[in-house]
């Protein structure tokens, strides 16, 4: 009895820890750690907020009668972590916040279904895209308070660019704004967890959170928000979604997400890592045309079959 308790508590365990992985794209618990780590080192609110979200998230997809094989593997619980993080940074009051954590968590995981089922069919992939909807669907509510939260985080932890030294701190920066952290230190905590699952994963990481940041400054991105990591986190996590497509459909949805952003910010939008989900459908929505070709193509090389 005791032993079977020891297993079942290590299972749950190593699930949200892979809830947390998720994040990054990575089903393994070392990468969770490592996440949770970093938010710990950035702020311990946010790794509460992200152990809040992702339980209810679990709790939920178990309650909706979800596969098991994809809760333990962290799929139905990283929106949930997701959502629970948004909900600590855009809304100030700590009790207001873990409640909006706790049911915008469950409602990610309530609506995975039937959404993951929809792009399932279009040969998608659901990323972070319930954490979008249902965070859009609160955040009018608090939007002005949000604002003012988000510019007094912005205030209290400057980092000025000081020549080549800090680019580095930079890039590392926006692999922490994966989680809604910021600083080096948790972005190299975000780099070695993801490393732990895959180097190459880890170099694909890097290297788009580079490029996205490169392409944001040249295009007169201020350097206050590079040194903050967030010119750089949707370029990782595209980079993390299309790197097994290539370097060039990689580097398409990087520029891509850097687009994305830029129109958002240009509005007033809070994008969030909507520019990754949009720039990765894109692309892997053109990589499912170029293989299959358009419907009027397809209909005609039919009609060429049949005729012959």
């Amino acid at each position: 009895m005791h032993a079977a308790s020891n297993e079942a508590e290590s299972t749950a365990l190593r699930t949200l820890l892979r809830s947390l992985g998720q994040i990054v794209l990575q089903p393994n618990a070392i990468t969770g750690a490592c996440l949770l780590a970093a938010w710990l080192a950035f702020d311990p609110r946010l790794a509460c907020a992200a152990l809040t979200g992702a339980v209810s998230a679990n709790i939920g997809a178990v309650l909706a009668g979800y596969d098991e094989a994809g809760t333990r593997d962290g799929l139905h619980g990283f929106n949930g972590a997701l959502a629970g993080l948004a909900a600590f940074t855009w809304i100030g009051d700590a009790g207001t916040a873990a409640a909006v954590a706790i049911l915008a968590g469950m409602a990610t995981a309530w609506g995975l279904g039937p959404w993951s089922r929809r792009l399932r069919v279009r040969g998608l992939g659901v990323y972070s895209s319930p954490c979008l909807i249902v965070t859009w669907l609160w955040l009018p509510l608090v939007m002005p308070h949000a604002a003012a939260t988000a510019a007094t985080a912005a205030t209290l932890t400057p980092m000025h660019l000081a020549g080549f030294a800090q680019i580095p701190d930079g890039v590392l920066a926006g692999l922490a704004q994966t989680g809604f952290a910021s600083g080096a230190v948790p972005g190299l905590l975000v780099l070695l967890g993801i490393g732990a699952s895959s180097l190459r994963h880890a170099a694909w990481a890097l290297a788009g959170a580079g490029v996205a940041s490169a392409v944001h400054v040249l295009l007169g991105a201020s350097l206050t928000s590079f040194d903050a990591g967030l010119l750089g986190f949707n370029g990782a996590l595209t980079a993390l979604a299309l790197g097994e497509c290539g370097w060039l459909a990689a580097l398409g949805g990087i520029l891509l997400s850097v687009a994305l952003q830029q129109i958002a910010e240009h509005y007033g939008l809070p994008a969030m890592t909507a520019p990754f989900v949009l720039a990765t459908w894109s692309v892997q929505s053109l990589r499912r045309w170029r293989r299959t070709g358009s419907p009027g193509a397809t209909g005609k090389r039919a009609a060429l079959r049949r005729a012959l």
